[in-house]
């Protein structure tokens, strides 16, 4: 059985002071696999991006341990992480890429940036950005251009090539779609999706459990903290076992039923109250 790209075994994360700790993780582990897509799906404020920033080594976890693509950096100080991120073995797509990419930098410098920090050769880098820019559906004509003279879904497929062209082992994509009209969404959802397939290890943080549904080969729910459900996507959204999911799914309208009534909701509700995380 191959090595998981991530493993995430006991994390526990807190914020503030002795007196006024609060605990943003409790006892998460979670793995992706080599080429696999996993959902993180759950409400605000219930650790998503925690967990992620955790993984990125910008929140120093309480306890447990993250392993990526086979190294130990739970206890890496910030001059180790500095190295190991200028690797490129894990990157990060914001949600907002008109504020995750420099405004005062050309798209070709954003997308040049990384490689040259790593040390590649000036000639070998434009021979990769190209290549990733033709893999996300974008024209070179673009590259002299400048962010705010891109639309939202051309900034979000540059975020996502300046992502690609590192060829990280994990791809973290913090809801990618959620800023983007019904048309731009489709096209970005489209590439996560080849990506996908073609052997990328993703997580795709999203509220939309529709995006998730089409993208994620697994999927994980967090609430308050707390990982209460994983499984195949199918499973978890055909016969969700935690009340938790069992609200988030009645909350969403599809094609042959209505969202659970407010009666349904609340009755699921007091269920949580009653379900420890």
């Amino acid at each position: 059985m191959s090595e998981p790209v991530l493993q995430v075994s006991d994390l526990e994360v807190h914020y503030g002071l002795r007196r006024k700790r609060h605990q943003a993780l409790t006892g998460v582990s979670l793995q992706v696999g080599p080429g696999e897509a996993v959902g993180l799906i759950g409400e605000t404020g219930s650790g998503k991006s925690t967990l992620a920033r955790s993984v990125l080594g910008l929140v120093s976890p309480s306890q447990g341990r993250i392993l990526i693509d086979g190294e130990d950096v739970t206890g890496y100080s910030q001059r180790q992480w500095r190295a190991f991120r200028r690797r490129g073995v894990v990157q990060y797509v914001f949600q907002d890429p008109l504020r995750s990419l420099d405004p005062d930098l050309t798209i070709q410098e954003s997308l040049l940036e990384p490689l040259l920090l790593r040390g590649d050769s000036r000639s070998s880098a434009l021979s990769l950005v190209q290549e990733q820019l033709a893999r996300v559906n974008l024209d070179a004509e673009l590259l002299p251009r400048r962010p705010a003279e891109l639309s939202g879904g051309q900034r979000q497929r540059v975020a996502v090539a300046r992502a690609l062209v590192v060829e990280p082992r994990l791809i973290i994509l913090d809801e990618p779609v959620s800023a983007l009209d019904a048309a731009n969404r489709v096209q970005v959802l489209q590439i996560i999706k080849q990506l996908r397939d073609s052997g990328t290890s993703l997580i795709f943080i999203s509220h939309d459990l529709g995006s998730v549904a089409g993208v994620a080969d697994r999927v994980a729910v967090l609430y308050q903290g707390a990982l209460v459900e994983q499984g195949a996507t199918a499973t978890v959204l055909r016969q969700p076992q935690h009340a938790y999911t069992q609200l988030l799914l009645g909350s969403v309208p599809t094609l042959h039923a209505a969202p659970a009534t407010r009666a349904e909701r609340q009755a699921l509700r007091s269920r949580l109250e009653e379900v420890p995380a």
